[in-house]
Protein backbone atom coordinates (compact mmCIF):
# COMPACT_ATOMS: atom_id res chain seq x y z
CA UNK A 1 0.00 0.00 0.00
CA UNK A 2 1.52 3.25 -1.22
CA UNK A 3 1.50 5.88 1.78
CA UNK A 4 -0.46 8.54 2.70
CA UNK A 5 1.64 11.67 0.41
CA UNK A 6 3.28 14.86 2.56
CA UNK A 7 1.18 17.63 2.71
CA UNK A 8 3.40 20.99 2.72
CA UNK A 9 2.51 24.75 3.32
CA UNK A 10 4.14 26.61 0.86
CA UNK A 11 3.94 30.72 2.40
CA UNK A 12 5.11 32.44 -1.05
CA UNK A 13 4.40 35.96 -2.07
CA UNK A 14 5.56 35.86 -5.40
CA UNK A 15 3.10 33.81 -7.90
CA UNK A 16 5.68 32.25 -9.97
CA UNK A 17 7.60 31.27 -7.52
CA UNK A 18 5.09 29.59 -5.05
CA UNK A 19 4.17 28.01 -8.50
CA UNK A 20 7.29 26.55 -9.55
CA UNK A 21 7.33 25.79 -5.98
CA UNK A 22 3.97 23.60 -6.17
CA UNK A 23 5.75 21.99 -9.24
CA UNK A 24 8.83 21.01 -7.35
CA UNK A 25 6.72 19.59 -4.57
CA UNK A 26 4.58 17.79 -7.26
CA UNK A 27 7.38 15.90 -8.72
CA UNK A 28 8.58 14.84 -4.99
CA UNK A 29 4.99 13.44 -4.79
CA UNK A 30 4.17 15.77 -2.29
CA UNK A 31 0.63 17.78 -1.85
CA UNK A 32 0.61 21.37 -1.65
CA UNK A 33 -1.36 23.39 1.13
CA UNK A 34 -2.05 26.81 0.43
CA UNK A 35 -0.16 28.65 -0.74
CA UNK A 36 -0.27 31.80 1.89
CA UNK A 37 0.82 34.74 0.00
CA UNK A 38 0.63 37.25 3.22
CA UNK A 39 2.30 37.27 6.55
CA UNK A 40 -1.59 36.82 8.15
CA UNK A 41 -2.66 34.32 5.87
CA UNK A 42 0.68 32.14 7.07
CA UNK A 43 -0.24 32.71 10.56
CA UNK A 44 -4.11 31.83 9.98
CA UNK A 45 -2.72 28.69 8.02
CA UNK A 46 -0.17 27.99 10.48
CA UNK A 47 -2.54 27.96 13.35
CA UNK A 48 -6.12 26.36 11.70
CA UNK A 49 -4.48 24.13 8.55
CA UNK A 50 -3.53 20.27 8.60
CA UNK A 51 -0.17 19.71 7.54
CA UNK A 52 2.99 17.83 7.69
CA UNK A 53 5.93 20.54 7.18
CA UNK A 54 6.07 24.14 5.75
CA UNK A 55 8.17 26.09 3.64
CA UNK A 56 8.31 29.33 4.37
CA UNK A 57 9.54 32.46 2.31
CA UNK A 58 11.24 34.85 5.04
CA UNK A 59 10.43 37.82 3.27
CA UNK A 60 6.52 38.77 1.93
CA UNK A 61 6.41 42.36 1.15
CA UNK A 62 5.86 45.63 2.88
CA UNK A 63 8.24 44.80 5.42
CA UNK A 64 6.56 41.53 6.84
CA UNK A 65 8.08 38.42 7.10
CA UNK A 66 7.30 34.56 8.28
CA UNK A 67 8.64 34.44 11.68
CA UNK A 68 5.30 34.80 12.92
CA UNK A 69 3.71 31.41 11.79
CA UNK A 70 7.29 29.88 12.31
CA UNK A 71 6.80 30.48 16.15
CA UNK A 72 3.04 29.32 15.86
CA UNK A 73 4.49 26.16 13.57
CA UNK A 74 7.44 25.54 16.24
CA UNK A 75 4.74 25.78 18.95
CA UNK A 76 2.37 22.71 17.48
CA UNK A 77 5.97 20.93 16.53
CA UNK A 78 4.88 21.16 12.91
CA UNK A 79 8.26 20.98 11.08
CA UNK A 80 9.19 23.96 8.67
CA UNK A 81 12.34 25.12 6.23
CA UNK A 82 13.15 28.74 5.32
CA UNK A 83 13.35 29.90 1.62
CA UNK A 84 15.45 32.72 1.37
CA UNK A 85 17.66 34.99 -0.99
CA UNK A 86 19.80 36.11 1.57
CA UNK A 87 21.27 32.63 3.04
CA UNK A 88 21.33 32.40 7.25
CA UNK A 89 21.78 36.24 7.78
CA UNK A 90 18.09 36.69 6.08
CA UNK A 91 16.57 34.40 8.88
CA UNK A 92 16.04 35.93 12.27
CA UNK A 93 18.77 34.34 15.00
CA UNK A 94 17.00 32.54 17.10
CA UNK A 95 15.08 30.57 14.46
CA UNK A 96 18.46 29.68 12.32
CA UNK A 97 18.07 26.11 13.29
CA UNK A 98 15.53 25.48 11.11
CA UNK A 99 16.86 24.27 7.63
CA UNK A 100 17.23 27.10 5.20
CA UNK A 101 16.75 26.90 1.22
CA UNK A 102 18.65 28.96 -0.49
CA UNK A 103 16.28 30.96 -4.01
CA UNK A 104 16.35 30.00 -6.69
CA UNK A 105 15.20 26.65 -5.06
CA UNK A 106 17.29 23.79 -5.85
CA UNK A 107 15.49 20.73 -6.32
CA UNK A 108 17.60 18.20 -4.99
CA UNK A 109 18.14 20.31 -2.12
CA UNK A 110 14.73 20.42 -1.71
CA UNK A 111 13.97 16.94 -1.29
CA UNK A 112 17.01 16.28 0.99
CA UNK A 113 15.26 19.29 3.30
CA UNK A 114 11.66 17.36 2.63
CA UNK A 115 13.22 14.15 3.61
CA UNK A 116 15.07 15.49 6.13
CA UNK A 117 11.72 17.19 8.02
CA UNK A 118 9.88 14.63 7.41
CA UNK A 119 12.08 12.05 9.52
CA UNK A 120 11.87 14.59 12.70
Amino acid sequence: MRPEPVRILVVEDELFVAMLVEDLLSDLGCTVVGPASSAREAVAAAEAEGFDLALLDVNLGDGETSFRAAEILRERGVPFAFVTGYGDQGVRPDLRDAPILSKPIDPRQLAKVIARLGEG
